[in-house]
């Protein structure tokens, strides 16, 4: 392994990203470019985004090739995974960033396009696509892997109208930080996963959504930053902002009924959601 590939093991290295069309992804994309990448995947279920995103960072001199891709569906995910490492070769780097969010009380759910959505795209998805490239990445020591898992803030805390949601990020976390003390006690340190756990992010996802109190929406910019350098570093867990662990500390000391007065009432967390409207067309 060289110098130079621990210092930045994005050069050289073939980037996957799901949801890679816009917002986070195509942020991700943009900074994988910039590292050095040798190629860069963009998954989406956007095929005419994703296209164009890749025929503009294409012209850096940087293989960046579209895929269209249903990660909701494991045989898409499958083939997906064949035709890239036919095309530009086995990942190094997997962001596992796609997501939905669906806002509203749990009973109001539908029991497909909601639950069983959100579960497939936020998890399952991510859990289907580590598992296949994992393997191989195992086998290849020879430069550092990253695998880095978007979560939320929502997988930390519990939060009204967010339930499935929440649900879905909660497993991605319990999931994300097993895999990574498996690989640990394993000893294949040459792959390092790492958790981001943002809070809002004005993507227009959550568009409608409020920050609690001392909790800024973060611009995709600044999450993406804050991703990148923990995913560079091997940080195991990122959490922004701050406010997100002051949270986890006060609610696993207090008494459930005193942190929901508190986090209802005093940083209003319970009522963040309560303007939610989403982004138009998800």
């Amino acid at each position: 392994m060289t110098r130079t590939s621990q210092k930045n093991p994005v050069r050289g290295a073939v980037v996957l990203i799901t949801g890679g069309a816009r917002g986070m992804g195509e942020l991700y994309a943009r900074r994988a470019v910039a590292a050095g990448a040798r190629a860069v995947a963009l998954w989406d279920i956007d095929e005419q985004r994703a296209s164009a995103l890749a025929a503009d960072l294409g012209r850096s001199g940087v293989d960046v090739r579209a895929y269209a891709v249903d990660v909701s569906q494991p045989g898409s995910i499958r083939d997906g995974v064949a035709r890239v490492r036919e095309e530009v070769g086995a990942p190094d780097i997997l962001i596992n960033n796609a997501g939905i969010v669906r806002g509203a009380p749990f009973w109001e759910h539908d029991l497909m396009n909601d639950i069983e959505a959100t579960i497939r795209v936020n998890t399952l998805a991510a859990m289907w696509l580590t598992r296949e490239v994992l393997p191989q990445m195992i086998a290849d020591p020879s430069r550092p892997k990253r695998i880095l898992n978007i979560a939320s803030a929502a997988g930390t805390l519990a939060n009204p109208r967010m339930s499935v949601y929440a649900a879905s990020k909660w497993a991605m976390i319990g999931w994300s930080e097993s895999v990574r003390l498996e690989l640990a006690a394993a000893g294949h340190r040459h792959i390092a996963v790492t958790t981001f756990c943002p809070s809002y992010v004005s993507t227009g996802m959550f568009a409608g959504a409020r920050g609690p109190l001392l909790t800024p929406i973060m611009t995709p910019v600044q999450a993406t930053a804050a991703a990148w350098r923990g995913m560079l570093r091997g940080t195991p867990m990122v959490l922004r902002p701050w406010t997100v662990k002051l949270a986890m500390a006060l609610r696993g000391v207090l008494p459930t009924r005193t942190w929901d007065a508190i986090a209802g009432r005093v940083f209003r967390v319970y009522s963040s959601m309560d303007a939610f409207t989403g982004r138009v067309g998800d």
